[in-house]
């Protein structure tokens, strides 16, 4: 069982790592066998993720944290991923972590948040 101090600071390494554009090394925080949880129905492995962050991290302009919560092997992240579209569309992303890897991702956020504004209901 990993304790909540080293849980948080593989996602806190992981994290940083590709809001800073840094995919491979967030990745290599991820467990091979990882399982993904996106919006995207089809992100659901390491391989998937990787694709997906390369994707998202170059468009990123800012990722400032609103809030975490570590209990045992299990931290959530709330925090605002900037980019064009927006800067106030609320992310937040559940992670399990064993022997220092992340082995689950659960990733929530608003996808009509990240449309041209053109294209958000009104």
């Amino acid at each position: 069982m990993t304790n909540a101090n080293d849980a948080l600071s593989v996602v806190e390494a992981y994290h940083r790592a590709w809001t800073g554009g840094d995919v491979e090394g967030a990745l290599a925080y991820v467990s091979d066998d990882v399982r993904c949880f996106a919006p995207d129905e089809k992100v659901t492995t390491k391989d998937d993720w990787r694709g997906y962050l390369s994707a998202f991290a170059p468009r990123l302009t800012g990722a400032p944290e609103h809030t975490r919560m570590v209990e045992s092997d299990r931290v959530a992240l709330w925090y605002f991923p900037q980019t064009a579209a927006t800067t106030s569309t609320l992310a937040s992303e559940l992670f399990t972590v064993r022997d220092g890897r992340i082995v689950e991702i659960r990733l929530a956020f608003d996808r009509l948040g990240y449309a041209p504004r053109q294209q958000q209901p009104t």
